[in-house]
């Protein structure tokens, strides 16, 4: 994974130049330069297994066995999504973690992450969809190590375009029906349509809230 230069593309400039922040926004402190994550190249056209850990322990996305979530998915056809954590393949030569996601109905996504030495989450493809060194796909920042409001960055390339992420807030909160929760990070993700989603994270739980899908019930490793 090369870590020679900050983020810098024209297309991810462009998109924070013209991101509305969120009514109500802010954390007390000005805005970071919208640079990325400092000294690391995202996405990562060449990553390096030597920069990987195995353990994906990252406060805001942590993916450690045992762990089970459920959501609930107000007006969709299968109203309970529930998620867990798996082994998951080698990815361009890191070995990953995978976040498994069911459906009511059935249907199972798998999604492929890796954590490096500094603390970031990569997400380094979806199963059946892109994979991390296949066609021109490269792995994205799926969580920084340290979040700053204003970051922004590509959380993966595939062959349909890249996903970009900003920092939007931090400590913002969120009331779930698993609890209400403090110490949260929110994000904007634009998807390769440009399509927009609201994510919150809360420390050492993972994503409790993505548009109007909530956590409903979480179970942790003892």
């Amino acid at each position: 994974m090369r870590t020679r230069a900050p983020l810098a593309t024209a297309a991810l400039a462009a998109l924070l130049a013209t991101t509305t922040t969120l009514a109500g926004c802010g954390s007390g402190s000005p805005p970071s330069p919208p640079s990325g994550v400092d000294l690391l190249v995202v996405p990562t056209p060449d990553p390096d297994a030597d920069d990987f850990v195995e353990v994906v322990d990252n406060p805001w996305f942590p993916l450690l066995p045992g762990t089970r979530w459920e959501y609930d998915v107000p007006r969709a056809t299968t109203e309970t999504l529930v998620v867990e954590v798996a082994a998951g393949p080698d990815v361009a030569g890191v070995a990953t973690t995978d976040l498994v996601r069911t459906s009511a109905d059935g249907t199972v996504v798998r999604d492929h992450y890796a954590q490096d030495t500094a603390g970031n989450v990569w997400w380094f493809g979806r199963e059946g969809e892109w994979t991390a060194g296949v066609d021109g796909a490269e792995a994205g920042l799926a969580m920084p190590a340290d979040p700053r409001r204003g970051d922004g960055f590509v959380t993966g390339r595939s062959t349909s375009g890249d996903e970009v992420a900003t920092v939007e807030r931090l400590d913002g909160g969120a009331v779930v029906p698993q609890g209400e929760f403090d110490d949260t990070v929110e994000l904007e993700v634009r998807d390769a349509a440009g399509l927009p989603r609201r994510e919150v994270y809360a420390r050492g739980v993972g994503l409790v809230l993505v548009g109007e899908t909530a956590l409903v019930d979480l179970t942790r490793p003892e």
